[in-house]
C-alpha cells in the first residue's frame, strides 16, 4: 500500500472487533466519532453502552498478511470477556498474529493469559496508558483503570511472558512523560508509542470551562516546538516508536506499508 499510513494501519493490516460501544468514554475517542459518522450510533452518549455483535463474534478468519489488530471499536470488559475471548480463539487458531490493544482491567488481562498461554509467541499486548497522574485520567477517560491498575495489568502480561507494548497517544501529561516511560521501560519488551492528541476540534466537546482549560493545556504542551524538544530528549531511547503525528513534526520519514509496527 504506497502513501501515507497512519493511525491503527502504522500498527496492523487488518482491525478486528466483537462489539461497538465503550463505557471508558474517553472525550477524545476517534471510535466515537467514527461511529456516529456511519450511523452506528445516533448521539454520543450511546457509545458509553457496550454492545457485543453476534455476528462478528461468529465470523470465521483468514490467515491475514500481517499482524491484526484487536479490538478497535470497543474496549475489553467483564461484559464482552467471553465474545473476546471466543473471537481471539478464532483468530490464533488461524494462524494469525494478534495485537491485542486496551485500556486494561488487570482481572481480564489475567483471563486472557491463562487462556492463550501456549499461543503467546504470537500474541502482543500494547496497554494503553496515557499518564500517570489519576486526575488527568479520571477527566479525559472517565470510565476507564486507574494508573495503578493498567501498570499492573501490564507487569502481569510481562511476568507472565508475553510481548508487551505500551501506547502514549494521547500524551495527556508531556510535563511527566519521561517519568512514566522510565516507571513503564521495566515491564516493557517490544515497544513504546507516542503520539499527539488528533483533531481535537471534531473529537473533544467543549461543555465546560475546565474542558476547555484542558484543551488549551493539551494544545500548549504539543506545539511543534515542544515535540522537538520531547523527539530530541527521547530518540535514542531504544523502546520509543513515534505515531505519525510526531513523524510528521520532527521529520521523519511516514510508513509507506501497513502493519510494519516500528
Amino acid at each position: 500500500m504506497a502513501g501515507k499510513i497512519s493511525g491503527t494501519r502504522e500498527w496492523a493490516v487488518a482491525e478486528i472487533n466483537c462489539g461497538i460501544g465503550c463505557p471508558h468514554n474517553c472525550r477524545y475517542c476517534y471510535a466515537r466519532v467514527a461511529a456516529l459518522k456511519s450511523g452506528a450510533i445516533a448521539d454520543p452518549g450511546q457509545w458509553s453502552q457496550s454492545r457485543i455483535i453476534e455476528e462478528l463474534v461468529e465470523a470465521e478468519h483468514p490467515c491475514y498478511p500481517g499482524q491484526v489488530m484487536f479490538p478497535t471499536s470497543h474496549d475489553i470488559i467483564d461484559d464482552n470477556l467471553d465474545a473476546v475471548l471466543q473471537v481471539m480463539a478464532k483468530l490464533l487458531d488461524s494462524g494469525n498474529r494478534v495485537l491485542v490493544v486496551s485500556k486494561p482491567k488487570a482481572d481480564c488481562i489475567g483471563k486472557l493469559c491463562d487462556r492463550f498461554d501456549e499461543d503467546r509467541e504470537r500474541l502482543l499486548f500494547r496497554f494503553s496508558i496515557t499518564a500517570r497522574n489519576d486526575d488527568l485520567l479520571s477527566f479525559w477517560e472517565p470510565g476507564a483503570p486507574p494508573y495503578r491498575e493498567r501498570l499492573q495489568a501490564l507487569e502481569l502480561a510481562f511476568r507472565r511472558g508475553f510481548a508487551t507494548s505500551v501506547s502514549i497517544e494521547p500524551m495527556l501529561d508531556a510535563d511527566d512523560i519521561e517519568g512514566l516511560i522510565a516507571e513503564l521501560t521495566p515491564l516493557v519488551s517490544h515497544s513504546i508509542w507516542i503520539g499527539k492528541m488528533n483533531r481535537i476540534d471534531e473529537r473533544v466537546e467543549i461543555d465546560s470551562a475546565r474542558t476547555a482549560a484542558e484543551i488549551q493545556r493539551i494544545r500548549d504542551e504539543q506545539t511543534d516546538f515542544r515535540i522537538r524538544l520531547l523527539y530530541e530528549a527521547l530518540k535514542d531511547h531504544p523502546l520509543i516508536r513515534w505515531k505519525e503525528s510526531v513523524k510528521a513534526v520532527a521529520g521523519l520519514e511516514l510508513l509507506s506499508e501497513s502493519g510494519l509496527d516500528r
